[in-house]
């Protein structure tokens, strides 16, 4: 006899299967605000739509943080907002993962930091390493409320595209663990060259345990500039992120960011992965991101996946 929620190994010994944790990217994106498809009518402020969506699903993937440093104040309503198990994933900020941040919406505090020249560009793309780093200590000091509650997940490091697998990013990775100690950190690669060949995705794989990083695996349109779509776990926890699978608009120029990922999975998609995410073992927590921000798509697959890893 097993437990519920354990797994029976060939030896008899039981192993006790990863919590999932299934949610969508963003609660608040514009797309499904105003396609009235899921928040009821006259669910109008954040507060209302956090406990609502909160109260259907048991994470979520903060997108906001991506484009400004948030503060403690912010943090600690998410937590207030959210029931005890509800847990907090929250993308990096785009200065921490080598990105173009808009200037205007920069703390005062770094931009008294910057140059003359850097203050009047409306897009900074290279910072002071003492920028960068007083950066890194704003974004973690943010999130001590989600901390203190029990409700912060993975710190989400999506790199961009041209962030390829060469010395320096290595090294630039391989510090993340000492500028954000204590914290659960997962790796999202946008450039091939980290994972293939599979020689490089044997090396890759090994030095995100060895550093003890979580790899993202992503689920994507199959394209020669894209991350192949696999599984690969590299601690205990599993982090993957389903972006859509629309190859049409992957790289179209003038679309929003909902019209990108404009993909709705079908069930027969989604168990596959679900086969592949409940066979894992070894793993304590994975969380299953859906990006497909197109209007509800996203909320919608992922309340079919929720089931299917729950059965």
């Amino acid at each position: 006899m097993t437990r519920d929620g354990d797994n029976a190994t060939a030896s008899g010994a039981q192993v006790l299967a990863p919590q999932f944790f299934v949610g969508t990217a963003s609660w608040t994106d514009p797309s499904l605000v105003k396609s009235d498809s899921f928040y009821p009518p006259g669910t109008k402020t954040a507060e209302d739509r956090l406990r609502f969506y909160a109260a259907h699903f048991n994470t979520v993937e903060v997108d906001s943080t991506y484009y400004t440093l948030v503060n403690q104040r912010v943090a600690q309503l998410w937590a207030e907002r959210t029931p005890p198990n509800f847990v907090f994933n929250i993308k990096a900020f785009g200065l921490l993962t080598q990105h173009p941040v808009e200037t205007n919406r920069l703390p005062k505090t770094i931009v008294a930091m910057l140059t003359g020249q850097e203050r009047a560009r409306p897009r900074l793309t290279a910072v002071s390493p003492a920028v960068r780093e007083l950066a890194f200590q704003m974004f973690r000091s943010a999130l001590e409320p989600l901390v203190l509650s029990g409700k912060l997940g993975a710190l989400l490091f999506q790199f961009p595209p041209y962030f390829t697998r060469r010395s320096a990013n290595l090294d630039y990775v391989a510090a993340l663990r000492d500028r954000l100690p204590g914290s659960d950190i997962a790796v999202e690669f946008r450039h091939p060259s980290w994972v293939t060949p599979d020689s490089n995705r044997a090396e890759t794989m090994s030095f995100l345990r060895h550093h003890r990083l979580y790899y993202v695996s992503v689920d994507e349109p199959d394209l020669p500039s894209t991350v192949p779509s696999f599984l690969a776990v590299t601690g205990d926890c599993a982090y993957m992120r389903f972006h859509g699978r629309n190859r049409a608009n992957w790289f179209e120029k003038g679309l929003t960011t909902a019209e990108r990922y404009m993909y709705l999975y079908s069930e027969t998609e989604l168990q596959r992965w679900a086969v592949q995410l409940k066979r894992r073992t070894g793993i304590k927590r994975a969380f299953v991101i859906f990006n497909n921000c197109y209007r509800n798509f996203g909320v919608m697959n992922a309340t079919t996946m929720a089931q299917m890893l729950a059965h």
